[in-house]
């Protein structure tokens, strides 16, 4: 019997089921959408694998045995779970989704485009529960454990194999300080602005002591002065407005502010003038409509954001 349940069709299962159900191999036949025959067929392929009779022919119609009876019952909770996963696959609705969404984002990104996803989620996905958090060194296996559902970080950052990524954006970095700065007015080379305090973001995500900015001031010989660390972008607005301090950002963070302006990068940190942002998601998941729409979502939304110019 082994050899010949690793070769039973599921479907037979089913007409067992439908068989035990309604006792009449005709009515089975109906409900099924098939021949009388296909299902007199079928219940001699289940004889044959499970080497009992069954079902008994009565006047009108069959009487299942106890194993049939059984096999019929185990046969539909086996299904079920198929059954559901189906039906969530082709009933899925967007604007009916109710259940959590969690979106990992890393924290520049969130700063800057939180407000604006949560929007675009907030319009596809009405009813469900979102939520918009920072990555951080914990994040990664929240993702593997499937605790989150979506991923939004730069491409640098190395994943494993088992992360789906997808480009979604990419964005211009300049510097950016007050407007009529002193200095940047002037030059934006590394040689005159190297003794300037700087301003950053920060961030849970980067795994070395130094950002990319700084390790090209180190690589110059100057050591880089950072005056104000922090996650909140408000602050960080308010400290380049009332300095002379600079920050590797983008024209985005310039936009929060009229009393700010972006300059050119300096040469040699003009490798950096672009970032590359990144979506993903567990490989496993690709087919599920949920990170499908997700995706569809998040990359709709970056589609229809342009960043403010610079100048």
């Amino acid at each position: 019997m082994r050899n010949q349940l690793e070769d039973l069709d599921l479907n037979l299962l089913r007409l067992l089921k439908v068989v035990v159900e309604t006792r009449n191999t005709s009515v089975a036949a109906d409900k099924l959408g098939i021949s009388q025959t296909s299902v007199s067929r079928g219940v001699a392929k289940l004889r044959e694998t499970f080497g009992d009779q069954l079902f008994i022919r009565k006047a009108h119609g069959v009487e299942p045995s106890e194993l049939a009876e059984k096999l019929a019952e185990a046969a539909e909770n086996m299904l079920t779970p198929f059954t559901n996963v189906l039906a969530a696959y082709q009933e899925f609705d967007p604007l009916l989704y109710d259940k959590e969404i969690v979106i990992s984002l890393e924290l520049s990104l969130l700063e800057t485009f939180g407000q604006g996803l949560y929007r675009a989620l907030s319009k596809a996905l009405p009813n469900a529960a979102i939520r918009l958090v920072y990555w951080n060194q914990e994040s990664l296996s929240r993702v593997l454990e499937r605790k989150i559902d979506y991923l939004l970080h730069y491409e640098a950052m190395p994943l494993p194999q088992e992360i789906y990524m997808h480009h979604v954006s990419d964005m211009e970095v300049s510097l950016v300080a007050r407007k009529n700065h002193p200095i940047l007015s002037q030059s934006t080379e590394l040689e005159d602005i190297h003794h300037l305090p700087l301003i950053k973001i920060a961030s849970d995500a980067v795994p070395s002591k130094y950002d990319p900015f700084e390790e090209v001031y180190i690589q110059n010989g100057y050591t880089p002065k950072t005056r104000l660390l922090s996650h909140c972008l408000p602050i960080i607005v308010e400290a380049l407005e009332t300095s002379d301090a600079i920050s590797f950002s983008s024209s985005y963070i310039r936009s929060k502010s009229d009393k700010l302006a972006c300059y050119p990068l300096p040469k040699k940190i003009q490798q950096y003038r672009k970032f590359t942002i990144a979506g993903g998601y567990l490989q496993s998941r690709r087919g599920f409509p949920i990170n499908q729409c997700l995706h569809e979502v998040v990359q709709s939304f970056f589609n229809s954001t342009v960043q403010p110019p610079s100048a």
